[in-house]
């Protein structure tokens, strides 16, 4: 791939979207898991092209791309990245969860509840919430810029402040797979101490005892595709000035090729490969995916731009509420709501791992 030019997003100027079609083909052998919703299993669907899956959704999709940016060893961003605005809670003095890894970012209820000023009044004065009036959005965007710039990326919904206050995905992605068959097999989880019933006839699945003997449902497929969408004109339309739209864009390509290049392990039974390195888009034809080491480069060099550094923070909150089990926790009322989710990362879809 050509890689002179110094400007990697310079064929981007003149384009509103950024559209690439990857494939992808398992690592190993042709089967694989896709992702699996509670009540409904795996996502079929009739097309004019035949009969297609979901092997990983827009909101799973975030979730992976967001990680390809989290140092789990040392719970902060990347190296790369470093200086990129961000919100971490800590409880007490050891680190509980940040705005990059939470699905609701900035409405986040650890950040939401935490002690202190910050989510009450430090970020309502930043965004200048006045339910009275209309959202002044220059503010509103500058702020999220300033506490945590991957709002401007994945989406947020803030409506603990206002339910106005919401930001579509600029960059999304999913992964479909076409002219599906289901590869059907099985398995046992065998107890050497105890295979039957317990004395009451219940089944010791509950209790943890016994032969469980289960049914297991993977796929084959002609073709497994990643799709990116990245939405130019929406960031362009931030109106934060062409060196913070340059570092927007840079970075979700970052994430784009970084999870290329990485580990496409979405589950233990669907460990999937680009077919190629080297990715092209198909809107603008023109424009080549860069290499990670291009990228990296060129984000270094405007996340330590003085113009771009001084409108970012780093921002600590602590949370001190005790933290309850999720089955004794109330669901919150946004949790099936389509606008909730569309801004947020859903991380409950992968429940068949």
């Amino acid at each position: 791939m050509p890689e002179t030019n110094s400007d990697p997003i310079s064929q981007l100027k003149g384009a509103t979207r950024l559209l690439m079609t990857i494939p992808l083909k398992p690592l190993q052998g042709d089967r694989f898991q896709p992702t699996g919703f509670p009540s409904l299993g795996a996502a079929t669907y009739q097309t004019r092209d035949g009969t297609k899956l979901l092997v990983e959704s827009a909101q799973s999709m975030a979730n992976r791309l967001e990680m390809t940016c989290w140092d789990t060893a040392t719970n902060k961003p990347i190296a790369d990245l470093d200086g990129i605005s961000h919100i971490t809670v800590n409880s007490g003095d050891r680190f509980l969860t940040d705005s990059m890894l939470e699905a609701h970012r900035l409405n986040s209820a650890y950040i939401e509840r935490s002690s202190g000023d910050f989510f009450k009044k430090t970020l309502v004065e930043a965004i200048g919430t006045d339910k009275s009036r209309p959202v002044d959005r220059q503010k509103f965007v500058g702020a999220l810029f300033k506490y945590d710039l991957g709002s401007l990326i994945h989406g947020v919904f803030l409506e603990s402040l206002d339910g106005r206050l919401r930001i579509p995905r600029a960059l999304s992605s999913f992964i479909e797979a076409s002219n599906i068959q289901v590869a059907a097999s099985g398995g046992a989880k065998v107890d050497r101490v105890m295979a039957e019933k317990d004395e009451e006839g219940k089944k010791t699945a509950k209790s943890g005892f016994g032969n469980i003997p289960f049914s297991r449902d993977e796929f084959v497929a002609d073709k497994i595709e990643l799709f990116v969408n990245l939405d130019l004109a929406q960031i362009r339309g931030y109106g934060l000035g062409e060196k913070i739209e340059r570092l927007l864009i840079l970075l979700s390509l970052f994430k784009v090729r970084k999870l290329i290049d990485g580990d496409l392990r979405l589950r233990t039974a669907c460990d999937l490969e680009p077919e190629s390195r080297e990715i092209k888009a198909t809107k603008p034809k023109d424009f080549a995916l860069p290499s990670l080491e291009i990228l990296a480069a060129a984000l270094k060099k405007i996340i330590a731009d003085d113009d771009v550094k001084k409108l970012m923070t780093i921002t600590t909150v602590i949370f001190n509420d005790e933290l309850k089990k999720a089955k004794e926790s109330k669901q919150s009322s946004n949790d099936n709501d389509q606008d909730a989710i569309e801004s947020g990362d859903d991380t409950n879809e992968e429940n068949n791992e």
